[in-house]
C-alpha cells in the first residue's frame, strides 16, 4: 500500500494528470478518463484529494460493486473543481456508513460529495466538489 499519513505518491509531484493516469492504468476494470484539468497545477490538496478519492472509487468499483467499467469526468465549474466518478457495478453504496468513519468525517464528506447508488444494478455516481483556490481549515 502506498499510503502513510502525510506522504503521497511520488507520481503527484508530476501533477494529477499523471498520477490519475497509473490508477486508470494499474485499474483492474477500463477506465475512461475526460477530465480537461487547468493547463499548469492545481493547488496540492486538490490534486491529492481527487487522486485519492479517484483511487478508492477504482478499488470499489472492483471489490464490492463487481463493475465492468468506469468513467471520471470532469464539470465545467470555474470556481471549483468537480470531478465525477461513475460505475456501471450493482449500485447500493453509501456515502454515510463508510466503515470507520465518525459522525464528523462523514458530515464532511457529505458536504462535499453527492453519491447517487441505487441498489438496482444502475451502478454508483460519486460527484465531489472541491473549491478553488482551496485554504486550509
Amino acid at each position: 500500500m502506498q499510503v502513510a499519513r502525510g506522504i503521497h505518491p511520488a507520481i503527484l509531484s508530476k501533477a494529477a494528470g499523471p498520477g490519475l493516469r497509473a490508477l486508470a492504468r494499474r485499474s483492474a476494470v477500463p477506465v475512461e478518463f475526460d477530465l480537461r484539468l487547468p493547463a499548469g497545477r492545481l493547488p496540492e490538496q486538490a490534486e491529492v484529494a481527487v487522486y485519492y478519492v479517484t483511487s478508492e472509487c477504482l478499488t470499489n468499483a472492483v471489490k464490492h460493486a463487481r463493475a465492468s467499467f468506469v468513467a471520471c469526468r470532469r464539470g465545467s465549474r470555474t470556481t471549483s473543481l468537480e470531478v465525477t466518478i461513475a460505475d456501471d457495478g450493482v449500485g447500493g453504496a453509501d456515502l454515510g456508513h463508510a466503515p470507520g468513519s465518525s459522525d464528523s468525517s462523514t458530515a464532511s464528506r457529505r458536504s462535499a460529495a453527492s453519491c447517487a447508488s441505487p441498489a438496482t444494478g444502475e451502478g454508483t455516481t460519486l460527484t465531489v466538489r472541491l473549491p478553488l483556490p482551496l485554504t486550509d481549515g
